[in-house]
């Protein structure tokens, strides 16, 4: 056990299945094992939460894996020294067509389906027709610097579309279907379980998951601010230590309906299990009343028995830079200037993982 500095901590997350690690560390009574009081906070935003953990009216955050490196550069904001000591998720997104557009596609396509995961290819006759009337199909992603907007990039540039063909948003992920909704959208890269309700509420169509384009990769970090962790440096193991126990506990398959329940409750997702549960299965939703897809890894959380899953290794981070300056994010100047190792904590999660391998059975 650490020698607590501060035991009330106030922990920012979003309202997506992959905020379970906090979740259940809440609910399963992980903070409390390990001496904290933690009170989770629902964001409406990514920017907001950003904002609260910069100005220090949050203690800690559920943070997109590219938000930590952004915050160190002010990409959005002035400069705000983040790190991250655990990796909380991998994977868990995926790319939704509207109905209305999909059904355009078929008939473009003459044909009665098109295999899943399906490419960005089948834009092109729509994009093609809309360039001759100035008009361009309508994207969103949930924030600038996020693994959404570089999947999303990277399946568009597969298929020889740029990002300039379509107009691309910032939206909020539970804003995402009621955009969808109104019309304002045509397709979007959200996390889960917004996919699977725009596929049960009948608006959209999930083709493409983060499992078949980028596999394993991180998704959503721990984030800190680098001087209140040293300020509480044994608060901050303890924070790690107990979502760690968190993770571990959702990779065993058989906790994860229970997950679901805990996470459908009005002051986390505020949504149906029917929609929370099946990417915790490896289910993807593809088309309502349909069949789903198989995607074992659909949503990811640890590796039982195996700490190097939920590392911040810092090829991560290099990896994260490297896609941030491929989208024209950062410039090579502010690239040779990124320290990684300062930033994905690596150090940290090891002194827990030591800590905590004594009391293996």
């Amino acid at each position: 056990m650490f020698t607590i500095e501060k035991k009330n901590i106030t922990l920012g997350f979003m309202p997506l299945t992959d905020s379970a690690p906090v979740v259940i560390a809440y609910e399963m009574g992980f903070f409390q094992k390990w001496g904290l009081n933690v009170n989770l906070t629902k964001q409406n935003s990514w920017s907001t939460l950003k904002d609260k953990l910069h100005t220090g009216v949050i203690d800690a955050a559920q943070m997109l894996a590219p938000m930590p490196i952004a915050s160190n550069l002010g990409l959005y904001g002035k400069k705000s020294t983040v790190i991250s000591p655990i990796i909380l998720s991998r994977n868990g997104n995926g790319i939704t067509l509207s109905t209305k557009l999909y059904q355009k596609i078929l008939s473009q396509h003459q044909s009665n389906e098109i295999s899943m995961p399906f490419t960005a290819k089948i834009l092109r006759p729509e994009i093609e027709q809309r360039k001759k009337s100035g008009d361009k199909l309508t994207f969103a992603v949930v924030f600038p610097y996020s693994c959404h907007y570089y999947q999303l990039i990277e399946w568009l540039k597969k298929s020889e579309i740029k990002l300039t063909d379509i107009t691309l948003l910032i939206v909020p992920p539970s804003d995402m279907v009621p955009a969808m909704h109104s019309g304002d959208l045509d397709g979007f890269c959200v996390g889960s379980p917004w996919n699977a309700k725009a596929v049960r509420e009948g608006v959209g169509i999930t083709g493409v998951t983060s499992s078949d384009l980028w596999q394993d990769c991180p998704e959503k970090v721990l984030g800190l601010m680098s001087d209140w962790q040293k300020q509480h440096p044994q608060t901050t193991l303890a924070l790690v230590s107990a979502l760690y126990e968190a993770c571990q506990w959702l990779e065993n398959i058989p906790n994860r309906f229970e997950a679901a329940r805990l996470l459908s409750r009005a002051k986390y997702l505020d949504t149906h299990i029917d929609v929370i549960a099946p990417s915790l299965l490896g289910s993807c939703l593809t088309i309502n009343n349909s069949a789903p897809r198989k995607v074992p890894t659909y949503q990811q959380f640890s590796t039982l028995g195996d700490p190097k899953f939920n590392t911040p290794a810092h090829h991560y981070g290099e990896n994260i830079a490297q896609l941030m300056q491929a989208c024209g994010h950062i410039n090579t100047q502010q690239r040779a200037g990124l320290n990684i190792a300062s930033i994905y904590r690596e150090d940290i999660y090891q002194t827990v993982i030591n800590t905590l391998k004594p009391n293996k059975p």
